[in-house]
Order: C-alpha cells, then sequence, then structure tokens
C-alpha cells in the first residue's frame, strides 16, 4: 500500500503493491517494508466501500497467489510482522505509535491476503504458501519453520498479553478479526468442517497452552465493551526518515478496516448500537462462539469448548478437579451484568444459552441471583418484539426460558417479584404485575403469534414446555395474565372445532368422489388436540398445586366454563379434565348459594373462602405423558414419589447440533463482525434462512 496511496482506488496501481505481489523477491530485512507500511488512505464508511477495496485490491492478491510460490513474499511479510511484535509490549509501554501503527499496518494486509487466499484455494494450498522461500522457480522448503502455527500463537499472544490502551485497540481488533478469517474455511463448505488444518494448530501443539487465557480475555473483552478512542486522539508529527514517508494521522491510518458497520447476509445492513460501541467487543465475542462450536477432533474434545464449560467464579476458592483441563477463573457478577446489557443482539443470546446449558458452575449462580428480573426482561422483550426479531434469536430466548424454568426455585422466585409500568407491553397497561405473570403472558402471546403467522411445532412446543415447567408453581398470578391461559385456550378450541367440521365435510365429500385426495386432517387434528391435552395439564398442575395461590385463574375458569363442557367427554381429554370439572363444579355451586348478580370482589372473596373447604384429596393424581416425538428435544423428569407429579420438560441438544449452531454462529460472524467482508457469491454454507 505505502505512503504514496490516499485513496481505495489508487491501490491497483500502487508500487509497493505491485512489488509486494510480483515476481520479484523481497527479503523480510529490506527496507522496502518501511515503505509498505506506511500507508494511510481514508476508512471505508460502508460495507459498499468495503466491498470496493476488496474489488480494488483482488488483482493484487491474485498476482501474489500466482507469484508467491516464487518469491516468497508472503512468508516474509509475516516474519516482518512476526519480528516486529516481540516488540510490540514494550512499545505499548513506551507510547511508540509508529511501531505500532506500521505493525497494525502488516496485520492488517496480512488479514485481507488471506480472506482472499482462504476463498480461492484449499487449506493444503493455503498450507504451502506459508512455506515458500527464495528458492528457484518452483521449489519450496519442506523443513521450514511452520508459519502459520506461529502465526496463530502470535496472534494468540497478541490479544492476550498486549495490554489494552487507546494505542494498541485498533491491534487488538484486527488479530482477532484475523484469527477469524483464519477459521473462515466454514464459509466456503456446505457441510460442517469436522477436519480441518486450522483447528489442527488450535486443538493441539504450541497454540493449546492459550486456550484458557484466550476464552478468558475474550471473555473480558465482552464484559468490559471498551470503546475505541475517538479519531484524531493519536495524532502523529509529519516526519521524514530520508524516504519522504508521510506519517499523517495514527487514527486514521490504525482504524484500518475495522469500520463500524455490518455486512448483511444477504444484501447489507447497518450495524446495532451494540456493535458500534464497541467493535473489539463484538469481535471477541464472535471469535469466542466461533472457538466454542470447532467440532471435536478426532482424539481430543475441543479445548474451548471444555473451557467455557469449566470456568468458575473469582469468588469461588474451591481447586480445580484434575480432570478439567484449561479451567480458569472469571468475575461472575461481571459477566452476569454485561449478559444482562447486551441482549439485544443474535450473538449474547447465544453466549448466554452455550454458558447456561454447558457451564453448570455459571448457572447455579445466575439462578441464585435476586436480581432475576435484570437477565428475565430482556429476553422477554426478545419474545415479545418477535415480528422484529429472526427465528434463530427468538429460539434461543425460548431455550434459555426452558432451562431456566427446569429449575423449581427460579419457578417460585419469579412470582415474588414486583415490576411497575412495562412500558415496551402494549397491550394493557401494567403497572403492577409480578415477573412470573409477565413471562406467561409474553410466552403466551407468542404461541399465538407462532399460531397465526409462523406456524412452527417446535416454537410452540417450547412455549408450552415452560409454562408446563412453572404451572406447579404458578403462585398469584395477575388477573390479566390469568384471563390470558384460557383466551388461548379459548383459541385452542374454536381451532379444534374448525378442524374437526373440515374433516368431517371432507369425508362425506369422500363418499361421494373416490377421486379426489383427502387433506390430511387426522394429522391436524392429532396436532392440535395434542396442543390442547399440553394447556389442560397445565391447568390442571396449576389447580393441583397452588390452587389456594390462584383465585385469579379460578375466576377466569368459571367465567368461561362452557369452553370445557365439550372436553369433558371427550376420549383423548377426561382423565385430564377430573380435576378442572371437580373445581369448575364445586366454586359454580358456592357461587349459585350466594345468590346472582355478584361482583368481581365478591365472586373472588367467595372463591377465597372456597380454596379453604375444598378438600385436596378430592384432587386426583394424574400421570403425564409426553409425546414420544417429542423426547429428541425433552426428558421427562422423575417426580421423586410426589403426591402430585410435575409434568416437567427438561432441555437437551440435538443428537447433532453442529449442524445447527455451527451455521449459526457463521451467519452471526457474516452478518456481524465489524469491517470483515466476504462475497456473497462466494459463500457456500448458508442452507438455512437468512431473516
Amino acid at each position: 500500500m505505502g505512503s504514496n496511496s490516499s485513496r481505495i482506488g489508487d491501490l491497483p496501481k500502487n508500487e509497493y503493491l505491485k512489488k509486494l505481489s510480483g515476481t520479484e523477491s523481497v527479503s523480510e530485512n529490506d527496507p522496502f517494508w518501511n515503505q509498505l507500511l506506511s500507508f494511510s488512505f481514508p476508512a471505508p464508511t460502508s460495507s459498499t466501500e468495503l466491498k470496493l477495496l476488496e474489488e480494488a485490491t483482488i488483482s493484487v492478491c491474485r498476482s501474489l497467489v500466482e507469484n508467491n510460490p516464487r518469491t516468497g513474499n508472503l512468508g516474509a511479510l509475516i516474519k516482518v510482522f512476526l519480528s516486529r511484535t516481540k516488540e510490540l509490549k514494550l512499545s505499548a509501554e513506551c507510547q511508540n505509535h509508529i511501531f505500532i501503527w506500521q505493525t497494525h499496518n502488516a496485520l492488517f494486509i496480512i488479514c485481507c491476503l488471506l480472506k482472499v487466499f482462504i476463498c480461492e484455494m484449499s487449506e493444503e494450498e493455503l498450507q504451502l504458501h506459508f512455506t515458500y522461500e527464495e528458492k528457484s522457480p518452483g521449489s519450496y522448503s519442506s523443513d521450514s519453520e511452520d508459519l502459520l502455527e506461529e502465526l496463530l500463537c502470535c496472534l494468540m499472544q497478541l490479544i492476550t498479553d498486549i495490554p489494552l490502551l487507546d494505542i494498541t485497540y485498533e491491534i487488538s481488533v484486527e488479530a482477532v478479526s484475523t484469527m477469524m478469517v483464519f477459521l473462515s474455511c466454514q464459509l466456503f463448505h456446505k457441510e460442517v468442517l469436522r477436519q480441518s488444518i486450522s483447528h489442527k494448530y488450535l486443538m493441539r501443539g504450541r497454540c493449546l497452552p492459550y486456550t484458557s487465557k484466550l476464552v478468558k480475555t475474550l471473555l473480558y473483552n465482552f464484559i468490559r465493551q471498551e470503546k475505541p478512542p475517538p479519531p484524531g486522539a493519536h495524532v502523529l508529527p509529519q516526519q521524514s526518515d530520508g524516504g519522504g514517508l508521510l506519517y499523517g494521522l495514527a487514527s486514521g491510518v490504525a482504524t484500518g478496516l475495522w469500520t463500524v458497520f455490518t455486512l448483511g447476509g444477504v444484501g447489507s445492513k447497518v450495524a446495532t448500537a451494540s456493535e458500534l460501541s464497541s467493535p473489539l467487543a463484538n469481535q471477541s465475542l464472535l471469535l469466542l462462539l466461533v472457538l466454542a462450536n470447532l467440532t471435536d477432533a478426532a482424539d481430543a474434545p475441543n479445548p474451548y469448548r471444555q473451557a467455557i464449560m469449566s470456568f468458575k467464579n473469582t469468588q469461588d476458592s474451591s481447586p480445580f478437579p484434575s480432570s478439567i483441563p484449561h479451567a480458569f477463573q472469571i468475575n461472575f457478577n461481571s459477566l452476569y451484568m454485561a449478559l444482562c446489557e447486551q441482549q439485544t443482539s443474535d450473538q449474547a443470546t447465544l453466549l448466554l444459552y452455550t454458558l447456561l446449558h454447558q457451564n453448570s458452575n455459571i448457572r447455579t449462580y445466575m439462578l441464585a441471583r435476586t436480581d432475576m428480573e435484570n437477565l428475565v426482561l430482556p429476553i422477554l422483550e426478545i419474545l415479545y418484539h418477535v415480528e422484529e426479531r429472526n427465528s434463530h434469536h427468538v429460539y434461543m430466548a425460548l431455550i434459555i426460558l426452558l432451562i431456566l424454568t427446569e429449575d423449581d426455585g427460579f419457578n417460585r422466585s419469579i412470582h415474588e417479584v414486583m415490576l411497575k409500568n412495562i412500558t415496551w407491553y402494549s397491550e394493557r397497561v401494567l403497572t403492577e404485575i409480578s415477573l412470573g405473570s409477565l413471562l406467561i403472558l409474553v410466552v403466551i402471546r407468542t404461541i399465538q403469534y407462532n399460531m397465526t403467522r409462523t406456524r412452527d411445532k417446535y416454537l410452540h412446543t417450547n412455549c408450552l414446555a415452560a409454562l408446563a415447567n412453572m404451572s406447579a408453581q404458578f403462585r398469584s398470578l395477575h388477573q390479566y395474565a390469568a384471563q390470558r391461559i384460557v383466551s388461548l385456550f379459548s383459541l385452542l378450541s374454536k381451532k379444534h372445532n374448525k378442524v374437526l367440521e373440515q374433516a368431517t365435510q371432507s369425508l362425506r365429500g369422500s363418499l361421494s368422489s373416490n377421486d379426489v385426495p383427502l387433506p390430511d386432517y387426522a394429522q391436524d387434528l392429532n396436532v392440535i388436540e395434542e396442543v390442547i391435552r399440553m394447556m389442560l395439564e397445565i391447568i390442571n398442575s396449576c389447580l393441583t398445586n397452588s390452587l389456594h395461590h390462584n383465585p385469579n385463574l379460578v375466576y377466569a375458569l368459571l367465567y368461561k366454563r362452557d369452553l370445557f363442557e365439550q372436553f369433558r367427554t371427550h376420549p383423548s381429554f377426561q382423565d385430564i379434565m377430573q380435576n378442572i370439572d371437580l373445581v369448575i363444579t364445586f366454586f359454580s355451586s358456592r357461587l349459585l348459594q350466594a345468590g346472582a348478580e355478584l361482583s368481581v370482589e365478591r365472586v373472588l372473596e367467595i372463591i377465597k373462602q372456597g380454596v379453604v373447604a375444598l378438600p385436596k384429596d378430592r384432587l386426583k393424581e394424574l400421570l403425564h405423558t409426553i409425546p414420544q416425538e417429542k423426547l429428541h428435544v425433552y426428558r421427562d423428569l422423575d417426580p421423586g414419589g410426589k403426591k402430585f407429579p410435575e409434568l416437567k420438560f427438561k432441555y437437551v441438544e440435538e443428537e447433532q447440533p453442529e449442524e445447527f449452531f455451527i451455521p449459526y454462529v457463521w451467519s452471526l460472524v457474516y452478518n456481524s463482525a465489524v469491517g470483515l467482508y466476504w462475497n456473497p457469491q462466494d459463500i457456500q454454507l448458508f442452507t438455512m434462512d437468512s431473516d
């Protein structure tokens, strides 16, 4: 690039880039490198400009691909960068702006070259380009040092060891981005990669000892959300070293291409506020998710996933078991607060899911927090604005709720947390409501949205499973939450009647014409009856376990008692209807005895008095059933000999979670990585829909 280039359009004609990519070998000790690395041009300000940069330099990159086997200039550039990084820590302490600026520029060029190399060749060919040296045409050294492994180790050292200062911020971002580029071979394969050269380097050899330190640093980068230094904060004096080099503004140069714009999966979209505020935090989180979702090696599990699964709180003084490798400690309170604040992004929600699902220390800590509303409310807001979120973000939020509701303590405590004036809930003014009731309202709203829009079976199954897990601990349900439970049942009842009527009409029509194929109404009827049964089990679970705590639910059942008539004698619901029918009959008789035209307050008073009079032993114990087709997602828990076994669902991953999570993570990188552009035409991984 060199000091003579000030605009992206000039890059293809730049003499320094021509020399780098040409047929002449350049020694790593040549003064040329100082000239090459002293460049400054305006940082791109949009995804369009990022695309222009790649288009402007593609000819240079391809020329280097062609000539590098004879010149070894890529290896020389990397050696220049590696030699400079050995003094980088001292340069940061001494505030050596020029040295850090040029080192950043070297890494920036390497990152740009790597993107093109990875896109245009196999990993085996890429590895060869790291071994080429200045020799006779077409020859290369097979016993040369492994520059690829050395560069990866250097990047890990740079991320973990260089102090984060204003003058080192940009090179830290570039180091994280370059590591993501190294792993981006996955973008150019339709199938999940299970064997990869970059995976091999990261999971064994010289890089392995950095595992826990790297994971810890990336987590702390996410926690701290450090903002980039302001533009113009580091102005270097214009100076000359005899070669006429103009150094200009370091801040304008060192920003490289971590510009605060995000590239979309199908088109382009502007970065969210969270991505704009801290490029380093955003890139670190994305790299952490990529590392956590690398497939296991044939002879060893993914060490980065192991580190994420086992780290502990800094306040935990118990020793680490010798069987747990790559363990470390981190401040759980800081991590919890960062997770609460960052849930507007897919990647932060995916991190929360990963930690809750895989790290028992984190899960135990979070469930013991007395301020769970700080975490739950952002998750509920994601679900509430379901039409504005992509389906994967919504699914992750639901799974998080499902994991949380596996814990009875959580299910009890959320009904004790009172909230005031939930401004984002617009259906009704909620001046005061418990967190538990709000959770019920949002989940029911998600079910209704799914029934009318997306019709995703697994979405409503997850919603109903979360409600079922909570149902035995329903406490003091808000009257609106109780109404919505019964309203959802009413909606399901109407849908059931409609499908049943269509099935009957279709059957009659088939008697007169054998040529017309019948719609599969039997399957539709089976699905809707399965959902109705789950709703009845949720209501039943509440009545058998916490009837005396929920007069508003009894009121709602009595108000809509006619809804349940048709299911009393239905063979699929007779057993589950017994307790519900008993409660409705018992309280209806007490209301009749009290006379007509009773006020709402009087009805509630009669219900509260009747709860005391209703013998609990009259409510029959039920054995809950779980449809077989859901067992790959949910597992029933042992009721432990309780008188009334609770309906419980536990989240378990699919047999091959990589088939979902790895494409999902890379779609986030593709859409959310700050300043990384890949040509959409080259991407092969994304077979899932892009929302």
